[in-house]
């Protein structure tokens, strides 16, 4: 199971493959891309499941669509990984539900993605870690210095992490 991740969006552009050559090798990357046109968005779906899988890297998709050759999904329930967004204790419940093999825990710290947004901070995001049977990953502001001072998590992810 892969404890290093790269969650992808649509502010990224082309910095996105400088991003997953970043990413060691069996990481694992959530695609969501949400307000990119279905065609686009399967188009740059395929180009990056051609690099993940020539650098034994997890793509999960995220989104209500299927994605030919994804190797999970984000937040819906697959026969291949679940991955599951938990920001609160209702959300573990239904991680724990769900039977997600990962948790993403956040925000852990602020983050540009979403601005303004409350983080849970280290302690708080620490207490939902530990509800969780699964590999609970941090997400929210995370890098690997970060990850370092927080206890009760097996990884973590980041956007801007991987581009600067």
């Amino acid at each position: 199971m892969p404890t290093v991740w790269l969650m992808t969006d649509e502010r990224m552009g082309d910095r996105l493959w400088m991003a997953v050559r970043r990413l060691p090798r069996g990481a694992g990357i959530v695609f969501r891309h949400h307000s990119t046109p279905l065609t686009e968005r399967r188009r740059l779906f395929a180009r990056l499941l051609r690099l993940a899988r020539s650098r034994g890297l997890v793509l999960v998709r995220a989104g209500d669509v299927s994605l030919r050759g994804e190797m999970g999904v984000h937040r819906g329930l697959s026969r291949a990984l679940v991955t599951w967004p938990v920001h609160d204790r209702s959300e573990a419940r239904s991680a724990r539900a769900a039977g997600a093999a990962v948790a993403f825990v956040s925000p852990v710290f602020a983050t540009r993605s979403h601005p303004g947004a409350r983080s849970l901070g280290a302690a708080r995001a620490t207490a939902l870690a530990r509800m969780l049977p699964m590999t609970r990953i941090a997400l929210g502001g995370m890098n690997e210095r970060r990850f370092r001072q927080i206890a009760g998590f097996n990884g973590w992810a980041a956007i801007d992490a991987w581009l600067t």
